[in-house]
């Protein structure tokens, strides 16, 4: 029987989607297949996988782990969201920016989602309730690319790439003049090093590591004073992403042009061990339970399972160009 191009699109996804999304599920970006795989953490097999949209590089889940939202970024000329349902499997209506372009970084918090938009260098907030980005403000940088929203949303951290800096927001005392109170917020603005691009914040958020790619360095920065207090030479050009453990005792760094994933340790301020993993990495996701780290090894096309104990790599899933990775947890 010949099916129809409709047909046999809905056959294809049926086939693809084979199993339920399990209740704590690895989200992986397929750049190359231009897909967004669901993945059981338990057996690291992919059980379903949705169209995530044009050039998709970030990707985030909700609270109650029902929908992802994939940056459709688009080197900044893009001016998408992609919206997934993950529980049926399949693609919601998009979100459109407007003229908010080259949306990238991405949190969910507060029941909202928070994202850059390299183009219009700006960050912003869309509320799923009502359907509508709520909030903007701008951060006169160049290529706003990643974000940090603290839990108490108080603190906004973003990094700017082709600025070399990073941006600490923090909320302002509320003023009441005419109209009623008014939120402001102040920003500054923090020099690093060239290409500063992945970071973290530290649990208890009392520093916040900057992988410089451009120089291979790590700036550390002490948000209270918003001051950079060191820089190791960390020997890692082409950084693309650096997360600490749960526990903030280590730091790792991917880089797009090595083949190691490097581990610091954060006190000694040190590097511990190099982590073969291929031609190169981009995403880096800790697991909850804190006994695994996720990498996604873009070159090579997989991501790999590193145990935090033994720092070796202990499973490899298959994915066309994988880059950012994610959690989705449903209570």
């Amino acid at each position: 029987m010949r099916l129809t191009p409709t047909l046999a699109l809905l056959s294809t996804a049926v086939l693809l989607n084979a199993a339920p999304t399990p209740p704590n599920a690895l989200l992986v970006l397929s750049k190359a297949e231009l897909m967004l795989k669901i993945v059981d953490p338990a057996t690291f097999e992919v059980v379903g996988q949705v169209p995530s949209g044009p050039d998709p590089h970030e990707v985030i889940a909700s609270a109650d782990g029902k929908t992802a939202y994939v940056s459709n970024y688009g080197g900044g000329t893009n001016n998408t969201i992609t919206v997934i349902d993950l529980v049926a499997q399949k693609s919601l209506p998009i979100i459109d920016l407007g003229p908010l372009r080259g949306p990238h970084g991405l949190e969910f918090a507060d029941a909202k989602l928070w994202f850059t938009a390299e183009g219009a260098k700006v960050i912003g907030r869309y509320d799923p309730a009502v359907q509508k980005v709520d909030w903007v403000l701008g951060t006169g940088q160049n290529r706003t690319h990643m974000i940090y929203v603290s839990p108490g949303l108080d603190r906004i951290v973003t990094s700017n790439v082709s600025s070399g800096t990073m941006t600490i927001i923090e909320k302002a005392a509320t003023t009441g003049r005419g109209r009623g109170p008014r939120q402001d917020w102040n920003e500054t603005v923090v020099k690093v090093g060239n290409g500063a691009e992945g970071f973290d914040v530290s649990p208890g958020g009392k520093e916040i590591w900057a992988a410089n790619a451009g120089e291979g360095t790590i700036s550390v920065i002490d948000p209270a004073t918003k001051q950079v207090t060191q820089t190791i030479d960390a020997n890692v050009k082409g950084a693309n992403r650096l997360k600490f453990t749960l526990d903030g005792k280590l730091a790792f760094v991917s880089t797009l042009s090595g083949p190691d994933v490097v581990v610091f340790d954060v006190a000694a301020r040190r590097e511990l061990k190099r982590i073969p993993v291929g031609r190169g990495a981009a995403g880096i996701l800790m697991e909850p339970g804190a006994q695994r780290v996720f990498v996604a090894c873009t070159p090579d096309n997989y991501v790999v399972a590193i145990d935090l104990k033994t720092l070796t790599m202990t499973k490899r899933l298959n994915a066309g160009q994988p880059d950012g990775l994610a959690w989705a947890v449903r209570p």
